[in-house]
C-alpha cells in the first residue's frame, strides 16, 4: 500500500500549543514537585516538548501500553506492557498521552494510577477525537481536537512507522 499524507497540523502549530500548554500545567502545579508520566512510544516526542515548557520541577517515567498492535483502530483490550519504575503515591501526576479517542486506553491508566493514591491525578493529550469516545472519560489538557481520521505523526506511528514526523498528518490511501 503506497501511503498519501495530508498536513493536518503543521509543526509550527504543534510548538505554539505544546508551549501554551507547558505554561498552563506550570500554572496549575506551582509550588508543586510533577511526576510526568509519559505513554510509550507515541507520546515520547510531546512529551520531550512539553517537558522543556514546564517551569515546576518535575521527574519523567514511562508506561508502555497496547491496545492497536499493527491496527488502525484501537482493539479495545488494554495491555499493560511496563509500569512505572517508583512509586507515586502522594505525588502530583501528570499522564502524557499522545492521542484519546475511543477513550479506553488512558481510563483504563487513569483508573490504575489512581488507585496508587496520588496527591492528584491529571491527564494531557496532544490529540483528541471525541467523536469516537467509547467512555466519558474528559482528558484536562487538550493540544487540538481533531476529526475523526487516522493520523500519523509527530510520535504517531502507522504500523511502527512515521513517528519522526515534524507535523500531524492524515493518513490517506
Amino acid at each position: 500500500m503506497r501511503l498519501q499524507l495530508r498536513v493536518l497540523i503543521d509543526a509550527e502549530e504543534i510548538a505554539h500549543r505544546v508551549q501554551e500548554l507547558g505554561q498552563q500545567i506550570s500554572a496549575d502545579h506551582q509550588g508543586q514537585k510533577l511526576v510526568v508520566i509519559g505513554i510509550l512510544k507515541g507520546a515520547v516526542v510531546f512529551l520531550s516538548d512539553l517537558i522543556r515548557h514546564i517551569t515546576v520541577p518535575l521527574e519523567v517515567d514511562f508506561m508502555a501500553i497496547s491496545s492497536y498492535g499493527a491496527a488502525t483502530q484501537t482493539s479495545g483490550v488494554v495491555q499493560l506492557l511496563k509500569d512505572l519504575d517508583r512509586p507515586i503515591e502522594g505525588e502530583h501526576v501528570l499522564i502524557v498521552e499522545d492521542i484519546i479517542d475511543s477513550g479506553l486506553t488512558l481510563s483504563y491508566l487513569y483508573q490504575l494510577l489512581k488507585s496508587r493514591n496520588p496527591a492528584s491525578l491529571r491527564t494531557a493529550v496532544l490529540l483528541d477525537k471525541p467523536e469516537r469516545r467509547q467512555t466519558e472519560f474528559t482528558p484536562d489538557y487538550v493540544g487540538f481536537t481533531i476529526p475523526d481520521m487516522f493520523v500519523i505523526g509527530y510520535g504517531l506511528d502507522y504500523n511502527h512507522r512515521h513517528r519522526e514526523l515534524p507535523y500531524v498528518g492524515v493518513l490517506e490511501s
